[in-house]
C-alpha cells in the first residue's frame, strides 16, 4: 500500500472555469482511489480528470511507508509529520493567483510554515509593498489557510485502518510525479 497525492480537475455544472482540489488516499494503485474521491466530490463524478498524481514514498530525506494499525498497535508516534502546503502568489499585471503545492516534513505546523516561507515560489511570487504579497492562507487566523497534516486529511476509511510510518532515510529518492491532462477514461 502507498500514500498517493492527486490533483483533480473538473468544471462542475454552474462553474465558468475549471476547479481543482487535492486528494490524499492509500492504495496499491491510483485507480483504487476513484470511488473515494468521487464520493468526496460528487459533483465531478463523470467529468473529472487528473492534472497530476504521485505515489509518496520519500520527502525531505524521510521514507514514508503505510502500516496497518492492527499489525502495529503499540508503535510510537512519528518524530516528524508530513504536511501539505498550498502557497498562493501573484505577478504584476496578471489577473491570477498562482499556486504551488509542497510536501514538507516538519516537527509541527509552525516549522512547516517557516519552511514553506523559504521556498523559491514564496520568494518569487511576491509583489512587495502591495496587497499581492505571497501568502499561506490561514483559516486559523494567523496567516495560514491551506496547510494540513496529511494524516489528518486522509478520508476516515484510511485513517481507521492505516497510519503513516515515517523514518529518516538519507538515501530515499524523490518520487516521480505524473503530470499532464489525464482523463477519467485512462483509469477506468
Amino acid at each position: 500500500m502507498y500514500l498517493y497525492m492527486l490533483k483533480i480537475g473538473a468544471t462542475p455544472k454552474g462553474r465558468l472555469i475549471e476547479q481543482h482540489d487535492i486528494f490524499f488516499g492509500i492504495a496499491d494503485d491510483v485507480r483504487e482511489l476513484i470511488p473515494h474521491f468521487e464520493s468526496a466530490w460528487p459533483e465531478i463524478k463523470d467529468i473529472w480528470h487528473l492534472d497530476a498524481y504521485r505515489k509518496i514514498t520519500a520527502v525531505d530525506g524521510y521514507r514514508i511507508e503505510i502500516i496497518n494499525k492492527d499489525d502495529h498497535p503499540n508503535d510510537p508516534p512519528n518524530d516528524k509529520q508530513l504536511y501539505f502546503v498550498n502557497l498562493g502568489g501573484y505577478k504584476p499585471n496578471h489577473f491570477e493567483e498562482y499556486h504551488h503545492k509542497l510536501l514538507i516534513m516538519a516537527d509541527d505546523i509552525h516549522q512547516a510554515t517557516a519552511i514553506a516561507k523559504q521556498s523559491e515560489f514564496y520568494q518569487a511570487f511576491d509583489i512587495a509593498g502591495t496587497r499581492a504579497t505571497s501568502h499561506i492562507d490561514d483559516k486559523y487566523g494567523v496567516d495560514i489557510d491551506e496547510i494540513h497534516n496529511v494524516s489528518d486529511v486522509l478520508p476516515q476509511v484510511f485513517k481507521d485502518r492505516y497510519r503513516l510510518h515515517i523514518t529518516a532515510d538519507s538515501t530515499a529518492t524523490p518520487d516521480e510525479m505524473v503530470i499532464g491532462y489525464l482523463p477519467k477514461k485512462m483509469f477506468v
